[in-house]
């Protein structure tokens, strides 16, 4: 038996200790990039509930860069809600020089509601 063979998909193949031939992959090169946890809950969500989506960007080494992306496009959208909500609420810094203890709990309240919604837009879809 031949120890590298090429079948007729073009693939190389590479005979094994126990007679079997497997193929030769390799995964491309990928970017790496520091997920934070939106980062990982996507990953997490979209390996239980989407698991062809999953896989395809694992095999095509885009999977780090995609939660990267995930990641950015988080933080970018809750800054956007958070200031929105602001506005909407009247949370001035005049609210904060005035009465901190009421403009720290809107402030929570705020960036609560904006990342439920962010989740449940970018992260859990």
């Amino acid at each position: 038996m031949e120890k590298y063979v090429v079948g007729e998909n073009g693939i190389h193949y590479t005979l094994g200790e126990d007679g079997l031939y497997y193929p030769d992959l390799e995964l491309p090169e990928g970017t790496c990039y520091e997920i934070g946890r939106y980062g990982r809950r996507r990953c997490e969500f979209i390996k239980a509930h989407h698991r062809t989506r999953y896989l395809e960007l694992l095999l095509s080494g885009k999977l780090n860069e995609y939660l990267h992306e995930v990641e950015v496009e988080y933080y970018e959208m809750e800054d956007l809600l958070v200031e929105q909500m602001k506005k909407l609420q009247g949370v001035t810094e005049q609210l904060k020089a005035e009465n901190q203890m009421v403009w720290v709990g809107r402030m929570n309240n705020i960036r609560s509601s904006a990342e439920e919604v962010v989740l449940h837009e970018l992260v859990y879809c």
